[in-house]
This record gives structure tokens, sequence and C-alpha cells, in this order.
């Protein structure tokens, strides 16, 4: 993956094979990219690379990050749920996000049009980061397969490294394992990501 941010928008973020050639999905959307590049350091982000993709900061908190798919590329905030969205754009990245969190571009044109919303919720989300205000916890309670409970009460050092994860981390192993029928898969899939558990990574972090 890559750690230079001119890397991005010149070969991709290294995460598939597809990198530094003329199929990378970044070649499709350079254009547009390159907009919402200019328009966050217009609106005094600092630019730094996380997760092999541009992200945007002010005050040392994150307020967006930039990627790019096939079929589209995207603007996405952090924080979503603070953000009121009165243009009613930003939508969810998928059927287990929370909140609606990114602006979806199909075609490299549209982020000049929408230059003047795209400014606007981006100085709502760094007024926010001014003022400290962060989105309220949403507490949920998180449960496990009985096969994940049996797993960690036989091996400690699993059982420690799983309750260390993030809340999030921890999500994505019981959504991949709750989308399995057979018992024995799931123990058998289990004991595939315990390595990946103990190098504290979630369930599709490579």
């Amino acid at each position: 993956m890559i750690t230079d941010i001119e890397d991005f928008f010149i070969k991709g973020c290294g995460r598939c094979e597809r990198f530094a050639t003329p199929d990378c999905s970044t070649r499709l959307w350079i254009d547009g990219l390159n907009e919402l590049r200019r328009i966050c350091l217009e609106a005094g982000l600092v630019e730094t690379v996380k997760w092999a993709h541009p992200c945007y900061m002010h005050g040392g908190r994150n307020i967006v990050i930039i990627g790019a798919f096939r079929g589209d590329f995207r603007l996405t905030f952090f924080n979503a749920a603070l953000m009121k969205d009165p243009e009613g754009i930003l939508e969810k990245q998928g059927q287990n996000t929370r909140h609606p969190d990114m602006i979806r571009f199909v075609s490299n044109d549209a982020v000049v049009k929408m230059e003047p919303i795209i400014r606007a919720y981006l100085q709502e989300a760094v007024g926010y980061a001014e003022a400290g205000i962060k989105p309220l916890k949403e507490q949920s309670e998180i449960e496990l397969p009985d096969e994940l409970v049996e797993a960690l009460d036989s091996d400690p050092e699993l059982a420690e490294a799983f309750h260390d994860l993030t809340p999030g981390r921890k999500k994505s192993y019981v959504i991949n394992l709750g989308s399995v029928k057979k018992s024995e898969t799931r123990t058998a899939r289990i004991a595939k990501f315990r390595n990946h558990i103990l190098a504290g990574k979630g369930a599709l972090e490579r």
C-alpha cells in the first residue's frame, strides 16, 4: 500500500494488482479526484495518507477521505452522525453503515458542479472539529456467535487480542461469521482468523 500522497494520484492506492496500471480505478476518475483534492486543500485541510488513501484533517481530527472504485469515486466524511446534510446528498457506504457518510460521484465533471455544496459541507465538518464536538457514542451490544465464544474461552491469548479490538473490528467478525449457516464452517473460519485477530486487524483488513 502507498505511503506517499502523490502515488495515489499517479499510480493508485496499491491494494490490488491493478496498481500502477492504466486499469487502476484512479485512472478512470483522475480529473474528478484532482478537483476534490483541490477543494480540500483550498478549504485549508491538511493532506495526509491513511489506509492508503488521501485523508484530509483539521486540528488533528480526520475530516474526509477520498476513494476511487470501478463504478464511482467518493468523498467520505468522518463523524458523519453530526452532518446535517441539508441537500440530502450523503449516502451510506453499505448496509452495515450507521449513518449516511459519503458523496458519491459517477462523472468527473460532477465535482465542479457540486463545488459550492462540497465546500459548505467541509466547512460544517471543520466547524465541529474546531468546536471539539463529537458524535454521541452509540452503545450497541455485540452478540457473539457461540463458536466464537467457545474459541475465546479456550484460548486466552485469542480472547485478550479480541477484546482489545475496536468495536468496529469486533463487529466485522460477527458480521462475517453471521453470514455462515453451518457451525463447523464458522469454527473453521475462526481458526483461519486467529492470526488476523492477534495482529489487531478486522475481518476484511489485509
